[in-house]
């Protein structure tokens, strides 16, 4: 192909890869509403254990739309992914050998695997962890002094019921405390509730707005995206010369004390999440030896299904056949 015609075929995979993910980007538009449901999920049902009212709070008129375009832009952008790096993989193909090719075919299987398995250890492992803990320690932390006095003689406590969800047939006018969402809750004529949020009495009320916490999710979703990939960057380091598995596994005490000291600079002060995420940290470090030892540079260029014992006399550099 003549320069002219590179980047004509360049322009046509950028004008894919940029129309590709449009009908994504309209259905997450279209489900917006329960992606945010499930990004927030967490932390409704962390505020729920702490006896808090599982309610965000929106402190502008702009900041719910902001939100729900952010969340459709990013599940887009990840729905999409694969998508783009196929229009990209259609562009560079054609001048890769086919050893080069099996380079290709074998990481980014892995890297996206692996960023799969952090999105999902973040969602449903350390949020739930770390959510109960920070939301009881916030509610725990003040507490007010309530003096107690005699009621008068004769005196009628109102009393309202509790139940563990809304009464149906209620009528307007009629008052219920619903226990599952911490809420007062007060049937109108038009046929909606109104709801009173209560809290625990604490002196520190626990009410989070919707674009903090979306933004600390992605945030964090993005921190542990590439942290999942620790394994493929030590094992690139491997296949370039400059680690060996034999010099990662004398300095293992010195990884567990490094996991530990980056488990305590996340936002995951208590006990149990802090021990699971050092856990998991450090269970990269190992897989990453696991793969030097087994994935050579070599055994990738010949095919996985090769042995990975290197054949006499191969030093592990690449030459060019295909």
């Amino acid at each position: 192909m003549s320069f002219g015609d590179h980047l004509e075929e360049l322009r046509t995979r950028v004008f894919w890869a940029l129309v590709g993910p449009l009908p994504v980007f309209v259905v997450c538009l279209i489900f917006g509403g329960p992606l945010l449901e499930f990004i927030t999920a967490p932390l409704r049902t962390a505020l729920i254990r702490a006896g808090e009212s599982p309610h965000l709070i929106a402190t502008s008129p702009v900041e719910p739309f902001a939100v729900y375009m952010k969340v459709a832009a990013v599940v887009t952008l990840l729905v999409g992914m694969p998508w783009v790096l196929y229009q990209l993989w259609l562009f560079v193909a054609p001048g890769l050998y086919a050893k080069e090719r099996r380079f290709i075919y074998f990481l980014l299987p892995l890297s996206g695997t692996m960023t799969a398995l952090g999105l999902a250890f973040l969602y449903w492992v350390l949020l739930p962890l770390s959510l109960v803990f920070l939301i009881e320690f916030g509610t725990g932390l003040v507490r007010p002094h309530i003096t107690g006095v005699e009621a008068p003689a004769g005196m009628v406590f109102p009393s309202l019921p509790a139940l563990a969800g809304d009464p149906t047939g209620a009528t307007p006018g009629q008052m219920w405390l619903n226990t599952e969402l911490n809420q007062l809750r007060i049937q109108t004529d038009a046929g909606k509730v109104l709801a009173l949020n209560v809290h625990s009495g604490a002196g520190i009320a626990q009410e989070y707005r919707l674009g903090e916490y979306v933004n600390l999710v992605f945030l964090l979703g993005l921190a542990f995206a590439v942290a999942f990939q620790t394994p493929i960057v030590l094992m690139l380091l491997s296949w370039i010369g400059m680690l060996d598995a034999s010099m990662l596994t004398k300095y293992r005490r010195q990884a567990l004390f490094g996991a530990v000291v980056l488990a305590a600079l996340l936002p995951t002060q208590d006990p149990a999440s802090l021990l699971v995420l050092t856990a998991v940290m450090y269970g990269l470090y190992e897989f990453g030896v696991l793969l030097m030892r087994f994935v050579p540079a070599s055994r990738v260029a010949r095919g996985l299904k090769d042995r990975p014992a290197l054949a006499a006399g191969n030093d592990g550099h690449l030459d060019d056949e295909s």
